[in-house]
């Protein structure tokens, strides 16, 4: 067969509950739910850390954050570890990034030949960070998210404008290019920052929402949270949250998918009118969940199914069955070797191809996947020790392990809301000593704490190099004039 045309579109902070295809009944996503009942939808898919840049990366390279060293948002992607672009590149693609990705560094590219519309961050930590304006602070873990939230001006929307634009010429051109002749395929990373908090929505899309979006279905734990949970509320400052702050966040957080789904509609009729849609493979993920009030929490940064867990969706018209779902365990390190198998390419990175599980529900599949989430002693939401944790989940179960914590066990199938730790019971020491053994396996905290000192170090110098020298950036996006972040009245 023809290696397709491969479209991959990569939103932020996407809860599975917010999307038609996982049971969302608000109907804030039509283009996506039409992408999803025309191919195959993964149902336990996993981010390989909780939180943006690190996913990224780990995504990129098929590799595990503690093997790209890359475990934080100001963490350095070495250009010398091949990436899918790289891969895709010398199996004769042409490449190309539009908007967002969250490389940190000089380079911007990671093997990418051309990248349009870049990041809103700045490529050094230690350079000036992005204006929210009127919003400042609330595209953090920081409970002002939550206070100034509702309808308004985000500027994330306006970003994910020009993101759209420009996929959707570059797509047009593209199409006119394949018609005249030219036999070259084209792979597209398109990044999208929604819904990624601010939790702010154009007043249009936050009317639609009104009365449509339920409250969390997940109470809070109570005095028996676990520690590591508690230590990261007292963080963020929160405990319990104010029903009217939870309602209006959900109702903005929707009115931002409806607004997500409405940029991506056009980029998939811009690949229609093409003439590119049947032989093109289109992937849609999203880096990480968000808890949206369940457990009176908000964003991620936890190994709870609304944090670790993404949505995942596989459609190749030529090639794949529609309408179809998958329950096995899969992780975003695999999106890497399932774009080269489908180009018929070589790839030297981590991860298995999804392909033949998306054609086969019987095909051979491996029976782990996990996510980890470390953090030093230098970061605005970090703890006075080095937090070093991983998840695994295999089968119905799932255990987390913190280091210097007890652990938590889960079984997803009896409890999918994960409400009772069993990871005392018992009846469940059999299952807990196994998880424990395999996800200690070939990763060891010790030491992955030892390399956070030396991060936070060598993060410190890097900062202060770029606080005072200034270094150039490269592929970053500037707010339209007459543009600022801003609420607006209800």
């Amino acid at each position: 067969m023809t290696p397709p045309n491969i479209l991959f579109i990569l939103s932020d902070q996407h809860s599975k509950e917010a999307l038609g295809c996982y049971g969302d009944t608000t109907g804030a996503t039509p283009h996506l739910d039409r992408l999803a009942a025309g191919g195959v939808v993964f149902d336990s898919a996993y981010c390989a850390s909780p939180i943006c840049g690190p996913s990224r990366m780990s995504l990129m390279t098929g590799r595990q954050p503690h093997e790209n060293r890359c475990w934080l948002n100001g963490d350095v992607l070495n250009s010398g570890t091949p990436t899918y672009t790289h891969a895709l590149g010398a199996a004769g693609y042409r490449t190309a990034l539009i908007g967002r990705m969250h490389f940190i560094g000089p380079d911007q590219l990671h093997g990418f030949a051309e990248r349009r519309v870049g990041d809103h961050s700045a490529n050094w930590p230690g350079n000036p960070t992005f204006d929210h304006g009127a919003l400042s602070g609330t595209s953090g873990p920081n409970a002002v998210s939550l206070s100034l939230s509702g309808p308004g001006v985000n500027a994330y929307d306006l970003k994910d404008r020009d993101a759209t634009a420009a996929a959707v010429d570059w797509l047009t051109a593209e199409g006119r290019r394949q018609q005249g002749g030219a036999t070259e395929a084209f792979h597209m990373t398109l990044g999208f920052m929604l819904p990624h908090p601010p939790y702010v929505a154009d007043p249009e899309d936050h009317a639609a929402m009104k009365g449509k979006v339920a409250p969390p279905a997940r109470a809070h734990p109570g005095e028996d949270e676990h520690l590591w949970h508690r230590e990261w509320r007292d963080i963020c400052d929160i405990d319990r949250l104010d029903e009217a702050e939870v309602a209006r966040s959900r109702q903005a957080y929707w009115g931002m998918v409806q607004r997500l789904d409405t940029h991506l509609g056009q980029v998939l009729e811009a690949l229609e009118a093409a003439g590119l849609r049947e032989n093109t493979l289109v992937i849609y993920a999203s880096d990480h969940g968000d808890h949206l009030g369940n457990r009176d929490l908000f964003w991620k940064h936890t190994f709870y199914e609304e944090s670790a867990g993404v949505p995942l969706i596989l459609n190749w018209p030529a090639r794949l069955p529609a309408g179809h779902r998958r329950s096995a365990p899969v992780s975003l390190t695999d999106l890497a070797a399932t774009m080269l198998d489908a180009a018929q390419g070589a790839w030297s990175g981590g991860g298995d191809s999804l392909l033949p599980l998306a054609a086969d529900p019987d095909a051979p599949w491996r029976d782990a996947v996990v996510s980890e989430y470390c953090v030093g002693t230098r970061d605005s939401y970090a703890r006075p020790h080095p937090s070093v944790s991983r998840m695994i989940r295999r089968g119905r179960y799932k255990l987390c392990y913190y280091h210097g914590y007890p652990p938590e066990l889960f079984d997803l199938e009896a409890d999918p809301q994960e409400q009772t730790d069993l990871a005392a019971d018992p009846a469940h020491a059999p299952v807990r000593a196994a998880l424990l053994t395999a996800v200690l396996a070939d990763w060891n905290p010790d030491e992955i704490a030892r390399a956070l000192g030396q991060r936070d170090r060598d993060a410190a110098l890097l900062a202060d190099w770029a606080r005072r020298t200034g270094p150039s950036e490269s592929h970053r996006w500037d707010m339209p004039d007459g543009q600022r972040p801003s609420l607006a009245a209800e």
